[in-house]
């Protein structure tokens, strides 16, 4: 995920205006909330964190296989 100073705002704004930072994430992707001028936070659609963890998960079912693949005959002497 890219980040550029289009995307910034002060967490002050982010209090005091929470509608147009939410239409700026719809428009934008995503918004980063700076406190005293440090990233702190990440605020992105509800549907595209959902997406980066089914991701994630199938990252994770990949990673599975391909160990199981490799150590079967480890994981076969183990069930006996």
């Amino acid at each position: 995920m890219t980040v550029n100073t289009d995307n910034l705002v002060s967490i002050t704004e982010a209090n005091q205006n929470f509608s147009r930072v939410a239409r700026m994430v719809d428009e934008k992707g995503s918004v980063v909330i700076l406190k005293n001028n440090t990233p702190r936070y990440l605020l992105v659609e509800f549907n595209s964190a959902q997406k980066e963890q089914i991701a994630d998960d199938e990252d994770v079912m990949s990673i599975s296989k391909r160990l199981i693949a490799k150590n079967r005959k480890a994981y076969e002497v183990l069930a006996k």
